[in-house]
């Protein structure tokens, strides 16, 4: 893979940074962490360079003075909000933070329940649940009626002070989410009202990846994160704030700047006069000073906004998305002068299907090969595709079975005979497993299983949409799909 990134500058800048912040306020630091603290896998797309993990690596560096408090919003809990990458849901990945954060040496000392309601039955009980489990502290925070415009209402204590306090020990407190719209900054600035009424010294930054303020408005990588949040309709702008205290051009997003006033007067009101003159004002984000190749970079954001182009197509043709995202990326795509043809695999996934008259799949290696696979009666394209890749990888000739047909057959019956499975076509991971028992007796199985490690970061596109199963399988090695927004047929046509 190319390296567009310096992940090494970008921690002891962004460290530095952080530390200076906290030193401004001489107090108590509210960060609100956007975008995700690990398994950051949109940034490490479009910054290649970037490891998914490096926000938790640098926070492990301030773990002695640092606390987390995760924060989700009791909506999204209710109506089982899907975490797109992992395919969980947010409250499920509440869990799972809890423990990756404890299993790194970090300290989380209690989860808000925001926009909480008493008649949100699923809140409740998850609150119940996370009590139960980790005997962690669970905080209500409600809405506020006229939030974000009416700002006397807001700083008031029938406005933040109506919230729960959170209990804090530490000097930074890192205030985290499972995604997007879940009320952190929210969270951050009830605490600041809450503290300054108490005579606690605190302040409050904001650590997000995206958009990158320091790169231009139209910047591939800035337009990647607008289609990354399309479904949350934000859009990059520039911060007019920012041009009127210091006449310079700094990139933000509709959401902070619309927000920024609330804090401005919480600031005013409490301090006197506000540190921050813009939303810019309030970052900490470094890592426009860590691209060291932009070329590299924009080309990788490019791609990724195809990707969320497909995924959003796949998800209104499922039901879970709307044209409405669809539209909006297609625009990203045209001001970015791309079309999906730029992404290799689509063509070669689409010319097989022509070819063999059958759903197909394509897969691009990082040495630029691109590899296909056909649906056949014992295996779906997918599996067929990833089989031809691993054969690429392993040099073994393309007449040669990894996995024998007579091995294959038991498990068709199994799956259709005994489990009731419609398909009979083994998926990525009944090949994998099948691959697997065959490498204990196989040389050249075992050769080809050991390039597994190799397909991490490769593309794939297939011309029909992945089952549940497959897609988990790419996801967990690290391949990124798209898919035609297309249902795999009941009764395909002809096998070849």
């Amino acid at each position: 893979m190319k390296i567009g990134f310096d992940s090494a500058k970008y921690l002891s800048m962004q460290s530095q940074k952080i530390d200076e912040r906290i030193r401004q306020f001489g107090g108590k630091l509210y960060l609100e962490f956007g975008g995700k603290l690990f398994d950051d896998f949109h940034a490490s797309r479009v910054l290649p360079g970037f490891a998914p993990d490096n926000k938790i690596i640098m926070l492990q560096e301030l773990k002695d003075k640092a606390e987390i408090v995760i924060v989700i919003n009791s909506e999204d809990i209710a109506k089982n909000k899907l975490r797109a990458d992992l395919g969980i849901t947010y409250d499920a990945d509440v869990l799972r933070l809890i423990e990756v954060f404890r299993s790194k040496g970090l300290y989380v000392s209690s989860i808000v329940l925001s926009r909480f309601s008493e008649d949100n039955a699923a809140a409740i009980a998850f609150r119940k649940r996370v009590r139960k489990l980790y005997g962690l502290k669970v905080y209500r925070h409600y809405s506020i009626p006229g939030y974000p415009s009416n700002t006397a209402h807001i700083v008031s204590d029938e406005g933040y002070g109506k919230n729960e306090y959170i209990e804090t020990t530490r000097q930074l407190v890192v205030v985290t989410a499972p995604g997007p719209g879940s009320g952190k900054m929210a969270t951050c600035l009830s605490q600041l009202y809450h503290d300054f009424k108490r005579g606690i010294k605190a302040g409050y930054a904001k650590y997000e990846t995206f958009p990158v303020w320091n790169l231009p408005l139209n910047h591939p990588v800035n337009i990647a994160y607008e289609a990354a949040t399309a479904d949350l309709n934000d859009a990059n702008m520039i911060d007019p704030w920012h041009a009127q205290a210091y006449g310079d051009i700094a990139v933000n997003y509709n959401r902070d700047i619309e927000i920024f006033p609330v804090l401005k007067a919480l600031f005013e009101k409490l301090m006197g006069e506000s540190p921050y003159q813009s939303p810019t004002d309030m970052g900490v984000n470094m890592a426009g000073y860590a691209i060291s190749d932009d070329a590299i970079c924009c080309e990788a954001a490019k791609q990724e906004v195809i990707r969320r182009y497909y995924k959003a197509l796949v998800a209104d043709r499922q039901g879970t998305g709307s044209t409405k995202e669809v539209e909006k990326i297609s625009l990203l795509m045209d001001r970015l002068g791309i079309v999906v043809q730029d992404r290799p695999v689509v063509n070669a996934a689409l010319e097989c299907e022509k070819i063999r008259n059958t759903p197909a799949a394509a897969m691009q290696l990082h040495d630029g090969t691109i590899v296909t696979g056909k649906t056949t009666d014992l295996l779906g394209c997918s599996s067929s595709m990833l089989l031809n890749a691993l054969k690429h990888l392993a040099h073994i000739d393309d007449d040669i079975n990894l996995i024998s047909p007579l091995a294959i057959e038991p498990i068709q019956r199994l799956k259709t005979q005994v489990l009731g499975d419609r398909n009979p076509r083994l998926h990525t991971d009944e090949v994998l497993i099948a691959l697997s028992i065959t490498a204990a007796t196989s040389d050249v199985a075992n050769k080809a299983l050991k390039k597994i490690k190799l397909l991490d970061g490769a593309q794939v596109h297939t011309t029909c949409i992945l089952s549940p199963v497959d897609e988990r399988v790419f996801r967990r090695i690290g391949v990124h799909v798209t898919s035609e927004p297309v249902y795999l047929p009941k009764k395909p046509a002809s096998l070849i």
